[in-house]
């Protein structure tokens, strides 16, 4: 079963970048500067992290004015069994989202206007979980500047300590269409630049909630920026793109919608990211997909479809809101197509018990089935829901991409 959860992701890189940004309140403040501290040891100093660690939740328990942290840190802290990554449903992580999304559901505040939906087929994962504490990621490849992992309750963080640059390699060239995920903080209020292939041609994302898309060969720049971010803020930055059409989101908003970007495609991309030794940035949980077909094309072809973006709280049949777009073209589908009639099978990848994983797999197909059913006022006799558990894996469970393409919701025609 996962080892991490979103929150936990989210509370390691969110408290860094307090203790970087100098705003918060004084017992905060002491939290912060402790967590600074500890994460800049590496695996030689865990003994000291943990005793750390011990500190901090004290420390934390005295901004409620009470001897036990608030009850939103408590969960946080509570869920720490649950890797942080951007998969679908059962049998691993889920993805990453703002906070806020932890009270809301699909089509509530602002997830009711968005509409990234992740390719299916995963091409490059990455949450740092086989690498060494104190090491560049041996999956990536390094090229300037100082990177190494930290560790923060077991959460693995790829740290900036200087100006640096860095590169993931894909098994093959970016097709057509494509998304990729992944998290950052800026504490110094500077920039990671992103490209595909052509430097001329990339996504600039600043510490303090801006984009910007440049392709300096066409002449098109376009520039957006998240409303109340503020610098050091953690971000889980998404980009889609179809052929030259590129869109840029940061949390739950959708920042950028250029028809024109064009920027290319190539079999590396290239990170270039502002960094200091004393306010560190911040990076973690790669994800890199190839698109796929919309759900109706492919079922009628094929008869069945992954689906990969529909997320659950980890180890729950929950389902958080930024599996607004992937339900809305299933129920949408479904109430234009009045003679289809599907099977939901919730699949797993085979980390943890098989009984567990089959349980949490029928319980979040359910899940899936009673959303559309109730939002999309879809005849209940026209879906069936049921659990495959880890008994069907589409690819290797021995990597990450293989365990990521195993957790997914599959819709079956019947």
């Amino acid at each position: 079963m996962p080892r991490f959860t979103p929150s936990t992701l989210m509370t390691a890189l969110g408290l860094a970048a307090l203790a970087l940004t100098g705003t918060a309140r004084p017992a905060e403040a002491q939290f912060g500067r402790r967590l600074k501290d500890a994460i800049k040891h590496t695996a030689e100093d865990r003994a000291i992290r943990k005793a750390v660690d011990t500190e901090n939740k004290a420390i934390d328990g005295a901004t409620t004015g009470g001897g036990q942290p608030a009850a939103a840190d408590t969960a946080k802290v509570a869920n720490a069994a649950a890797p942080a990554a951007a998969t679908p449903p059962a049998g691993g992580a889920d993805t990453t989202a703002a906070a806020p999304a932890d009270a809301l559901k699909p089509g509530e505040g602002a997830w009711a206007n968005y509409d990234f939906k992740p390719g299916n087929r995963v091409l490059y994962a990455d949450d740092f979980g086989a690498d060494e504490v104190g090491d560049f990621p041996h999956r990536m490849e390094f090229k300037s500047g100082s990177l190494e992992i930290v560790e923060w309750q077991g959460t693995r963080l790829l740290r900036a300590n200087s100006d640096s640059r860095w590169f993931i390699n894909l098994p093959e060239a970016l097709p057509t269409r494509y998304t990729m995920e992944f998290d950052y903080a800026i504490p110094t209020g500077g920039d990671l630049w992103v490209s595909f292939g052509d430097e001329n041609k990339r996504i600039q994302l600043g510490g303090d909630g801006t984009a910007v898309v440049y392709n300096h060969e066409n002449g098109v720049r376009a520039d957006g920026r998240l409303a109340g971010a503020k610098r050091g803020d953690l971000h889980r930055a998404r980009v889609l793109a179809d052929g030259a059409y590129l869109k840029v989101y940061l949390d739950d908003t959708r920042l950028l919608n250029v028809p024109n970007a064009d920027l290319g495609r190539g079999a590396k991309i290239a990170f270039y990211t502002d960094g200091d030794a004393s306010s560190p940035s911040l990076f973690g949980d790669f994800r890199i997909a190839a698109g796929g077909k919309k759900l109706y094309d492919a079922i009628a072809a094929e008869g069945r479809v992954a689906t990969q973006g529909i997320y659950f709280d980890t180890g729950s049949d929950r389902i958080r809101p930024e599996s607004t777009p992937t339900l809305k073209e299933i129920g949408t589908m479904l109430q234009q197509h009045g003679d289809l009639a599907l099977t939901i099978e919730g699949h797993t990848d085979n980390v943890g018990q098989a009984a567990a994983n089959q349980a949490l797999s029928e319980r979040r197909a359910a899940a899936v089935r009673q959303h559309l059913v109730a939002t999309y006022q879809i005849d209940g006799a026209r879906l069936t829901a049921t659990g495959i558990g880890q008994t069907k894996p589409v690819a290797s469970n021995e990597t990450p991409e293989g365990r990521q393409q195993n957790r997914r919701v599959e819709l079956v025609r019947r």
